[in-house]
């Protein structure tokens, strides 16, 4: 534990140049996707490289994602950004706890949010019928309709008429915004976060919730037909706010990104700047037990 020149305590994450001698430490990895295994377009090879090792020393990989789709169109988008099977054995995404939910609630007509083509798999996956909001049981968000375009405030009006009648909130993907190929687009985190805070209720399905890492660790027990404890768990990912405070939230250690989502505020030309990770892990911040500019054996 280091401190502060004010005697606090600081829970900024040492610099690591290679990750293998820490995950080794561990059985199983809860890996994110976006941003720590490709970048929306690209495999990064070296974390490919990295979790295959992994696996082939015995551990486990279960990806856990915040895509609000079914997790066989997630294999099928890491196939297509040539992420190997090789380098996990099964997924958590934030769309199948959304559809899960949804049919749990027993929800019957939901009004839909989020582009249809992109997020069709998870639309049709939908037992419930689409309607428009004053004959919506809940409203169900998977993005923003045009997330190049609008911003979450966009959908102020809408919320507000929600909110009348305390329409419940399904957020299919918790994260606020996504980095595209080096661009930052808002995600219906954005607008459920907007919802919350005028005052209605929201259903927060994947990171950093417990609902993500419940699931996760039922699925690593079940393919190593044994338990696991959570001290042997590493949670990896480059968000603070869902992996990082998930993997404190679950009671695991955090291995922490840099290349992703905080790069702007961590990356100093093309290294991990140790003055700029000091900045972002403020006192009260999720820990993690190691930062690297990407995932790497």
């Amino acid at each position: 534990m280091r401190h502060s020149p004010s005697g606090q305590a600081s829970n900024v994450p040492s610099i690591l140049t290679n990750g293998g001698p820490l995950l080794s430490r561990y059985d199983v990895i809860f890996c994110d996707v976006w941003g720590v295994v490709h970048d929306g377009h690209t495999a990064f090879e070296g974390a490919c490289e990295a979790l295959e090792k992994f696996r082939a020393r015995g551990g486990t990989v279960i990806l856990v994602t915040n895509a609000p789709v079914p997790k066989q169109r997630v294999a099928d988008m890491l196939a297509a950004r040539h992420v190997p099977q090789s380098a996990w054995d099964d997924i958590v995404s934030s769309g199948d706890l959304a559809l899960q939910h949804v049919a749990a609630r027993g929800f019957q007509a939901i009004h839909s949010i989020g582009p249809q083509d992109r997020d069709q798999a998870f639309f049709s996956a939908l037992a419930a019928r689409s309607v428009p909001l004053d004959e919506a049981e809940a409203i169900v968000c998977t993005g923003l309709n045009d997330d190049r375009h609008e911003k979450p405030d966009h959908y102020r009006p809408l919320l507000e008429r929600a909110l009348e009648r305390r329409v419940p909130f399904v957020c299919a993907n918790p994260d606020l915004v996504v980095d595209v190929g080096g661009t930052l687009l808002y995600c219906a985190g954005a607008i459920a976060d907007l919802y919350l805070h005028m005052g209605g209720p929201v259903f927060w399905a994947g990171k950093p919730h417990l609902n993500t890492y419940e699931t996760a660790h039922q699925k690593a027990e079940a393919l190593r037909n044994a338990n696991v404890e959570r001290s042997k768990v590493l949670v990896i990912g480059d968000a603070l706010r869902t992996d990082l405070k998930g993997a404190q939230n679950y009671g695991c250690d955090a291995l922490f990104i840099a290349s992703g989502i905080h790069r702007h505020e961590t990356v100093d030309g093309i290294d991990l700047s140790a003055a700029k990770l000091s900045d972002l892990f403020k006192p009260g911040s999720p820990p993690a037990v190691g930062a690297m500019l990407e995932l790497m054996w």
